[in-house]
């Protein structure tokens, strides 16, 4: 296998939407640096593309179906990361949905909390079941995927923007309630990307924003899964080239 480095040797990281996009381009970037990857997602057919691609340059993967919006599947992932790879180190909640664009008024009520459910709800299931497998190794690493959309006000986005601002307050306090244990807790923003949720960069983007590759997000993911184990923290780290 061509790595780029083997800064995540011996490191066992796991993926949650890892079938396509961001969470693939992660997975694969990491299993390059020499992690064993467990790519996570709801869709089958994806995680096992994903897994192949990793298998097919020579690097460690498992692929183990799960929906972060039950807690009982991100227990099963979390105790699969053990059973094969022996045990987890570093952990990319990236699942997300954007739910739907409708204003508060029309939206959906069903809708509008699944949003959040997912964004939210998914993350703190993700975390909650990876914290004792975290702290068994003694040290770790939790990476949200954030939102540059809980610092404006975007008309017709209310559940996507909560949720993420949610999650920005979940990252801080959770980061201080892991610190004595070596487990850094940060956040990922990387802006509008060409994925499925942006329909590949089609949605309309302010002229001087940055619309990225999945790719282009690795950089920043690579720089903190591979900081101290007393590194950063609590952070917030953009993509963005404006604030909301």
């Amino acid at each position: 296998m061509n790595k780029q480095t083997d800064a995540l040797a011996g490191k066992v990281a796991v993926v949650t939407g890892a079938g396509r996009g961001i969470g693939r381009a992660i997975a694969l970037a990491y299993a390059r640096a020499g992690a064993a990857v467990v790519c996570s997602a709801r869709s089958r057919n994806e995680i096992d593309e994903t897994q192949a691609l990793v298998a097919a340059s020579g690097g460690t993967a498992s692929a183990c179906m799960a929906d972060v919006g039950s807690h009982a599947a991100m227990q099963a992932l979390f105790q699969h990361a053990v059973d094969v790879h022996g045990g987890v180190d570093i952990v990319v909640a990236n699942a997300g949905v954007y739910g739907q664009a409708h204003t508060v008024a029309d939206s959906d009520p069903a809708t509008w909390a699944e949003t959040i459910h997912i964004n939210l709800i998914g993350a703190y299931h993700t975390a909650h079941a990876a914290v004792p497998h975290l702290r068994a190794r003694g040290a770790g690493k939790i990476l949200f995927m954030g939102s540059g959309a809980r610092h404006g006000t975007a008309p017709g986005m209310s559940a996507y923007s909560a949720s993420k601002l949610a999650l920005w307050k979940l990252t801080q306090v959770l980061a201080m309630e892991l610190h004595e244990h070596r487990i850094s807790v940060n956040e990922l923003i990387p802006g509008p990307v060409k994925t499925a949720m942006t329909g590949f960069g089609t949605l309309t983007f302010a002229p001087s924003e940055w619309v990225k590759e999945p790719d282009d997000v690795v950089p920043m993911a690579m720089f903190l899964a591979t900081q101290p184990d007393i590194g950063p923290t609590a952070q917030s780290y953009s993509l963005m080239r404006r604030a909301g």
